[in-house]
């Protein structure tokens, strides 16, 4: 099928010949090939402004980002047969890295799959689709992953806030077999959960603080431990297995601290685990006035700097909830601090961990940091995808 060409302003390949592989609206030669001109999805061949093809993009005309690069080659289109030999190469990265079949199989951009994101619960695949062209392609997508692993159950979680910017609808379908009251069992670090695929966050499951969950073995050991923003428990049951000798997972939501129960049942350690249902910033409040203290305490909030615009705002955040955390955290004992949000930068956390602590009168060592997972890499030239840090501090009586 012959191509319409999409073509770019003066310089506007600069970015994409150095490896980007997102175009802006404000890149396209509007005059020559106005967006409004193509449909959702659409796959175009990208031109330089001296009109030389610099390859193969699918297209969202009414979004910022209104192309994504698939292929640096003119001829190669998005077809069942690429999106075959790109997922097998994101499963054979995993597969040397991962023996659980419980990991991230495709990570987006890094993976050259612009707007699809696939997650592997053992026998359960949870597919997420945020670009038009993806879905155009879905039914493509749901047969390569059915043949290439032959799970047990395929869901279509399609309910993330990106689609109906993107014009898609919204929706949660499970297309291959069926999941025990919503449930996918999977193993991290050697630890069993049941994730809510149908009514959980995003695919039901966070994988890319695995390898620093797994560094928390070392810390937690007949410790008393507090993990804030608990969700179903990633920390906190990973803590109790590991040995801790008491857990409170904090979180928000009913639902989520449901989940914690269950999971801490899955593993034998319902004994030594209990949850408090509170907004972190009056939970955290609450616990330091009751005077708790804690061996280890675990702070993994989600993005609180969605925008640019919000780093202000949200860096203020950051800095109450470590202060807070940091007060509940005893003599020489650790806080674990994660962000995930990819505006604020790694430096910047370590600069609000410090200031943090001199406003409780303590002395902070950072002893480890924590990356995001080996199923999430990074694509060098989009800064976007890498977007995890975490420090494990700690804590003192100041110096």
């Amino acid at each position: 099928m012959q191509l319409a060409s999409l073509k770019l302003n003066p310089r506007a390949d600069n970015r994409i010949r150095a490896g980007h592989m997102w175009i802006y609206s404000n890149e396209v030669d509007n005059k020559s090939t106005p967006l409004k001109g193509f449909s959702a999805g659409e796959q175009v061949v990208v031109v330089s402004a001296d009109g030389r093809a610099m390859g193969v993009a699918i297209l969202s005309p009414n979004s910022l980002i209104c192309a994504r690069m698939i292929s640096r080659s003119d001829k190669q289109q998005l077809t069942r047969k690429l999106i075959k030999r790109r997922l097998q190469d994101a499963i054979a990265l995993r597969e040397m890295h991962y023996s659980d079949d419980s990991y991230r199989l495709c990570f987006g951009d890094s993976d050259g799959l612009p707007g699809l994101v696939v997650d592997r619960f053992m026998n359960t695949v949870v597919i997420q689709i945020s670009n038009p062209a993806m879905e155009n392609l879905k039914d493509e997508i749901v047969d390569v992953l059915d043949h290439l692993l032959e799970p047990n159950t395929i869901v279509l979680k399609n309910d993330g806030k990106m689609r109906p910017v993107e014009g898609l609808p919204v929706y949660v379908d499970v297309v291959k077999g069926e999941l025990d009251e919503g449930f996918a069992r999977f193993v991290e670090n050697g630890v069993q959960f049941d994730a809510p695929v149908l009514e959980g966050q995003k695919t039901g499951w966070f994988f890319d603080h695995r390898d620093s969950r797994a560094h928390l073995k070392n810390y937690v050991q007949g410790k008393r431990v507090l993990d804030v923003f608990s969700y179903i428990g990633g920390w906190g049951v990973q803590a109790a297995a590991f040995g801790a000798s008491e857990v409170i997972c904090l979180d928000s939501s009913e639902f989520a601290l449901e989940c914690v129960a269950r999971n801490a049942v899955l593993n034998g350690v319902d004994d030594r685990m209990s949850t408090i249902q509170a907004d972190a910033f009056v939970g955290l409040k609450a616990l330091a006035d009751q005077k708790e203290k804690f061996d280890v305490v675990v702070l993994d909030p989600p993005a609180l700097i969605a925008r640019r615009k919000d780093i202000k705002v949200g860096e203020k955040a950051y800095q109450k909830l470590n202060q807070l955390a940091l007060r509940l955290v005893d003599a020489n004992g650790f806080l674990v601090t994660a962000s995930c949000s990819m505006h604020l930068d790694r430096d910047r956390l370590v600069n609000i961990v410090q200031a943090s602590a001199r406003q409780v009168d303590r002395t902070v060592q950072i002893v480890e940091q924590g990356h995001q997972a080996l199923d999430h890499p990074i694509h060098p030239a989009i800064a976007e995808t890498e977007y995890i840090k975490c420090l494990f501090a700690r804590s003192l009586k100041s110096w």
